[in-house]
């Protein structure tokens, strides 16, 4: 902490405390000379930066964030994971801005047909931690399709596919009919289950994620959004929530 105060902390922390992203996501843009520090693009790596300093990222004035916040969002279908879009489609923080006006990321993503549990925060380190394969989050979802799914294809997925070179580990399943099953997943590689169920040439009508690690969507209805409870966040950190420590008055 001493260090922080004489001589001021890395600018990729600094961005991922503002809310940019993690910090290993902040260095190739401080690399691609996107940030400037007192009117200057910096590219370094290793600059520094104190609360006195102007950081100025894509043209916008940052500022360390005060409050971290995090939230479950019900996504529904036809929303994308991104803060711009080319194609004028809707946004997922689009349904947030109206409560929170500051800078979010989500946790992991969801494709445009896919709906259900979305993470936003504005803690790097957070989103890095949850989204990472190490960390084993389960990630569940309820998928539903135009045909009976077979039991074989699924026992063959939980053994490990290679499909185009990339392998693709289910973790468990559950049927609930011959049409609708509940994969949970634990890495959840990028589009992984279209990816899967296209090379058994099965048709998918619907994929919902319903839970990440012990947060669970229930009642919540699509667009709507609650912030996650300490206990939720520490799970998903493995970190003890921190207890309220109430004073009685003397």
């Amino acid at each position: 902490m001493a260090e922080e105060k004489e001589k001021g902390i890395r600018l990729q922390l600094f961005l991922a405390r503002a809310g940019v992203g993690s910090r290993r996501s902040c260095e190739p843009l401080i690399q691609s000379g996107r940030v400037a520090v007192n009117g200057k693009v910096v590219t370094e790596l290793g600059t520094r930066v104190t609360e006195d300093d102007l950081v100025v990222f894509d043209g916008k004035e940052l500022r360390p964030v005060r409050r971290k916040v995090y939230f479950a969002l019900h996504k529904p279908v036809g929303y994308i994971c991104a803060h711009t879009d080319d194609e004028n489609r809707p946004i997922v923080y689009d349904l947030i801005r109206p409560y929170f006006s500051g800078r979010l990321f989500s946790v992991g993503r969801l494709d445009f047909q896919t709906s259900g549990l979305l993470l936003l925060t504005n803690d790097g380190e957070f989103a890095k931690t949850v989204a990472h394969p190490s960390s084993r989050i389960e990630k569940e979802y309820v998928v539903e399709t135009k045909k009976p799914i077979s039991e074989d294809r699924l026992k063959e997925w939980i053994a490990g596919i290679r499909i185009a070179g990339e392998k693709y580990v289910l973790k468990r399943y559950y049927l609930k009919t011959s049409r609708r099953i509940h994969l949970v997943l634990e890495e959840g590689k990028n589009r992984e289950i279209r990816t899967v169920f296209a090379f058994w040439r099965h048709s998918v009508k619907r994929i919902h994620r319903v839970r990440i690690g012990a947060v669970v969507m229930k009642d919540l209805p699509p667009a709507a959004h609650r912030e996650l409870t300490p206990t939720e966040i520490a799970s998903l950190t493995r970190k003890k929530p921190r207890k309220l420590i109430i004073r009685k008055k003397k």
